[in-house]
């Protein structure tokens, strides 16, 4: 397998691959592909990394600027993240995250924040902070990881492109 940068001959497979993977998540609003567009579209993917294996796009993650208390400090949001079911449970995810995680640490960020199920993303670091919270969710399943020795503290604010699709 292979954990590559999206190309534009990529898009068309990744969207099938996020609206595949949310299909049947109770949580999810049916959108995800199209906020992967969305954030493409407004030049707002830090990183977009697919997982291909035989030519085929096994899994996408998509990594964006965040804001906390309306500030940009080198924080960033990790999501979606999606596998095609068939893949799910086999190390896609994790490779996806784990090299995505890798880019940014090297690219100097801040953090980085993610919503999600804390069994799987503590796995990698995340962890709830007192202090940093975001309003859009479960305040259990919002998670950050800082990069260095400071978090901050305030109000996480994703992309527009979130709130455009959500």
């Amino acid at each position: 397998m292979l954990i590559r940068d999206e190309t534009p001959d990529d898009h068309r497979a990744i969207h099938g691959v996020v609206d595949a993977a949310f299909a049947h998540m109770p949580y999810s609003n049916q959108k995800e592909g199209d906020l992967v567009d969305a954030l493409r579209g407004a030049g707002a993917l830090t990183l977009s990394l697919v997982a291909e294996e035989a030519g085929e796009i096994l899994g996408h993650v998509a990594v964006s600027p965040v804001t906390i208390d309306g500030a940009a400090l080198g924080w960033f949001g990790l999501g979606p993240l999606a596998v095609l079911p068939a893949r799910q449970r086999q190390g896609v995810g994790s490779a996806l995250i784990e090299a995505a995680l890798s880019r940014l640490r090297a690219a100097g960020a801040a953090g980085c924040v993610v919503f999600g199920e804390p069994a799987f993303y503590g796995r990698f670091g995340f962890a709830k902070f007192d202090g940093l919270c975001f309003a859009g969710g479960p305040p259990e399943l919002f998670l950050g990881l800082s990069f260095g020795p400071e978090t901050p503290r305030g109000s996480v604010d994703y992309h527009p492109s979130f709130a455009l699709v959500g």
